[in-house]
């Protein structure tokens, strides 16, 4: 029996009467990239915060073969689940560096030379961050501040990072750079990658399966070439 890192069944969830999700299911397996496409109002962003506690949700949600369905957010980087959230989600006041230690002390880590050793391995990915390491974080570009978010996630080392439309707000050629940067995240670290997204073209590249979401249901499912493949997936997702 295959266990998967992620598993979850039956989930659904909304805010207060407002139901958004009727009953999902998904998995995801260690080192994978998985996707879930999606028009806004699909339940994406809902998914996600479901996952992470940040919404009330019934159902069965396992990570690591544990039931964590219920657990309040602040458990989940702990666990080695890291999440970046729709809008980024940086720490305003907070300097560059600061958000990027701050996201090695939530899991907490106590092993310095490797928070330092990790520290200018994310100043080498991003080397915007690095020559801004003193300037608050409220103070950048969008670009800048959704590759703060990423970098200061992957401080804690998590096994499972979470991701809510990275490429909202972004320039093309800022988005394709952080597409990039999530490939090689799954490449070099064998980080399993679980994201929601509106831009399908560059999702599909770097995933290796996706979900599709409309009405908060899932809809269609497959690896992410069988999908591009889709008539009607190019259609309604791809735009050709």
């Amino acid at each position: 029996m295959t266990t998967h890192l992620l598993e979850v069944e039956g989930l659904t969830a909304g805010y207060g009467p407002v139901r958004v999700l009727h009953g999902l299911g998904l998995h995801v397996d260690a080192g994978e990239v998985v996707v879930v496409l999606g028009a806004n109002g699909a339940g994406k962003t809902t998914t996600i915060r479901a996952l992470c506690g940040m919404v009330p949700a019934r159902g069965r949600v396992t990570f690591d073969s544990r039931n964590v369905l219920g657990c309040r957010p602040e458990a989940f980087p702990r666990m080695g689940v890291a999440h970046v959230p729709q809008g980024r989600g940086t720490f305003s006041d907070l300097t560059v560096e600061e958000n990027l230690r701050l996201g090695a002390f939530v899991r907490p880590r106590r092993d310095g030379a490797a928070v330092a050793q990790d520290l200018e391995r994310w100043y080498g990915v991003f080397p915007r961050l690095r020559e801004r390491s003193t300037q608050v974080a409220g103070s950048l570009s969008g670009g800048e501040q959704q590759m703060l978010a990423i970098a200061r996630a992957l401080m804690s080392r998590p096994r499972l990072l979470l991701l809510d439309e990275p490429s909202l707000g972004l320039a093309p050629i800022v988005t394709r750079e952080v597409f990039r940067t999530l490939d090689a995240v799954r490449r070099d670290l064998g980080t399993t990658l679980l994201l929601v997204e509106q831009n399908a073209n560059l999702a599909l590249d770097i995933a290796d399966r996706a979900y599709l979401l409309e009405a908060g249901q899932i809809v269609a499912t497959g690896g992410a070439d069988e999908l591009r493949d889709d008539e009607s997936v190019r259609r309604a997702y791809l735009g050709y």
